[in-house]
């Protein structure tokens, strides 16, 4: 059973930055790939970034230049690294586990909480 906890949320003034944490159980990166979304009050779940096939990354456009996802393949944790942010940025994160399998099943984290102050 695939387990991501996420961490790293909180409140910041725009232009500052947070880095999000998620731990996943096993070896959910061998089978998986692993990704954030974000949801906003009153919007629908939006893809953040996320890894793919080779190793490459794919980027909303509105992440582009100001976020940045890595992985520590050893501790079993994917990070999403969030610079100069701005107040459109505030929703809750999720961390997301696709299975390499085209019409396999996706597994979320709880979501953590990210508020971004003008």
């Amino acid at each position: 059973q695939v387990q991501l906890v996420e961490s790293g949320g909180g409140s910041v003034q725009a232009g500052g930055s947070l880095r999000l944490s998620c731990a996943a159980s096993g070896s959910v990166f061998s089978r998986h790939f692993m990704g954030w979304y974000r949801q906003a009050p009153g919007n629908e779940r939006e893809l953040v970034a996320e890894f793919t096939h080779g190793g490459n990354t794919k980027y909303a456009d509105s992440a582009k230049g100001r976020f940045t996802i890595s992985k520590d393949n050893a501790k079993n944790t994917v990070y999403l690294h969030l610079n100069s942010l701005k107040p459109e940025d505030t929703a809750v994160y999720f961390c997301t586990a696709r299975e390499f399998d085209p019409f396999g099943a996706r597994y979320w984290g709880q979501g953590t909480q990210v508020t971004v102050s003008s």
